[in-house]
């Protein structure tokens, strides 16, 4: 392995450890703020709540790639990635008084409403994460 490559190494592991950790909170923060269980949803086999979910974790996911392949320190990865989290659920929050019935449509399995919510989440990521370029 180059000298280089090794070198780099602790920086890999740092941005994507804390990563990993904003991610975690973003799921945990995210699965209190739904009136339902997603994962016990999931487990169930309710594509609608994977598919939810999956929205969700993704648009959060993009504005932090991201911060970690423009920021310069940790420090901006946990600050904009704070900033991430709360933008996600203001969209969640958003497409939740859009469709008033969202709370019992995932736990019935409605997937048209689920996949709303996923491209609305993505989408928001996405815009986002354009955001965070500097």
């Amino acid at each position: 392995m180059p000298t280089h490559l090794l070198a780099m190494l602790p920086a890999f592991l740092a941005y994507f450890a804390v990563a990993m950790g904003l991610l975690a909170l973003f799921l945990l923060v995210y699965l209190n703020l739904t009136p339902y269980h997603e994962v016990a949803l999931i487990r169930a086999g309710n594509s609608a709540a994977a598919v939810s979910l999956s929205g969700a974790l993704l648009g959060f996911a993009l504005p932090v790639a991201n911060v970690i392949a423009h920021s310069d320190t940790l420090i901006d990865l946990v600050a904009w990635g704070a900033i991430a989290g709360v933008i996600q659920v203001l969209a969640y929050l958003a497409i939740r008084l859009t469709l008033p019935q969202l709370n019992e449509d995932i736990p019935a399995g409605r997937i048209a409403p689920a996949i709303l919510l996923a491209i609305a989440s993505l989408t928001v990521g996405l815009i986002n994460a354009a955001c965070m370029t500097y």
